[in-house]
């Protein structure tokens, strides 16, 4: 039952999201609705816990720089407050790209692959949370960027990618969920 409950809520949003657009080519940002999609994104992100369990794993780094393509939410972007009240498009594009990885990441063989993660899928529901937030932040003016899929992975190479995926999605979404948060609160018409 709450399962379905749940899925109705983020079908009910999904389609309220359809309307809106937040980034170049918008009428206005929809900073309620992003903020709506971003913290049930964040939610659903917590709420799904691999079967190893959390594992503290550590960060790849070489000179302080992150060795890997993963979408980080960091000082440059504009995603403080000042710099979204003078101009926000640049942390909304990078908030974008990030949503667009992770989607992808989701719905490729390391979440729907074998060994399954879960029953309940929760892990759908996430991706389904990503994309409506990714579309509510897509341009109207501008073409789908195509972002190179992840390739295959082994079953046993899943085991240890999912809670590394996780964990850093977690961040990204709370980062994310913050940033609408503040929006909606102040750059609300």
């Amino acid at each position: 039952m709450k399962s379905g409950l749940r899925k109705m809520l983020l079908l009910l949003l999904l389609l309220w999201t359809a309307e809106g657009r937040a980034v170049p080519g918008r009428r206005s940002v929809a900073w309620d609705r992003c903020r709506e999609l971003s913290q049930n994104v964040t939610a659903l992100a917590w709420g799904i816990l691999p079967q190893m369990g959390n594992l503290d794993l550590p960060r790849e780094e070489v000179s302080g720089q992150a060795v890997d393509d993963v979408p980080h939410i960091q000082c440059g972007d504009g995603c403080d407050h000042k710099s979204l009240s003078d101009n926000s498009q640049l942390c909304l594009q990078q908030i974008h790209r990030g949503l667009i990885f992770y989607g992808h990441l989701l719905n490729s063989d390391i979440f729907t692959g074998e060994p399954s993660l879960l029953e309940d899928n929760s892990v759908g529901q996430l991706h389904s949370s990503l994309l409506g937030l990714s579309q509510l932040l897509q341009p109207k003016d501008r073409a789908w960027k195509k972002q190179q899929v992840p390739s295959p992975s082994e079953p046993w190479q899943r085991l240890l990618l999912r809670p590394k995926i996780l964990q850093r999605l977690r961040a990204f979404a709370a980062i994310a969920a913050r940033v609408f948060t503040h929006g909606a609160a102040t750059l609300s018409p």
